[in-house]
């Protein structure tokens, strides 16, 4: 019984969720900030707790670092911040959504994506950040 309740109430959930998301696809949402320099941007949507996020987080606060200045990092919880999920029509997360410098859509991603993976999608859509900005 308690199996059947646990299976009613996700399933009421997603359905509400997805009641709630607009019926566009939303590729071309402008990011949320921009910042001061014209640069590409990556935003990363997900959750303090979610493991996959907390895996991500580390990637993310790594490339923040070794290509500051020529990549504008930034993660946004949903869970504490529904509003970003809701704008950037995110079902699943982590979600991790490049932007160029004008600040359209280029490519979206949803799952876990390896720093490897991320920095090889940026050359493929032309942008090649190459060796490392590392501090001396």
């Amino acid at each position: 019984m308690i199996v059947v309740a646990l299976i009613a109430l996700v399933a009421g959930v997603v359905v509400l969720k997805q009641s709630r998301l607009p019926a566009s696809t939303g590729v071309a949402n402008p990011p949320a900030t921009q910042s001061a320099a014209k640069i590409p941007r990556l935003l990363d949507l997900g959750a303090d707790k979610c493991i996959p996020c907390k895996a991500m987080a580390l990637i993310l606060e790594e490339m923040k670092k070794e290509y500051a200045g020529r990549l504008d990092v930034e993660f946004i919880d949903v869970w504490k911040n529904p509003d970003a999920a809701q704008k950037h029509v995110v079902e699943i997360i982590p979600t991790q959504i490049f932007f160029n410098a004008d600040g359209k859509e280029l490519f979206r991603h949803t799952g876990f994506f390896a720093k490897e993976d991320m920095l090889a999608k940026w050359k493929e859509l032309g942008f090649d950040f190459g060796g490392t900005n590392r501090l001396k």
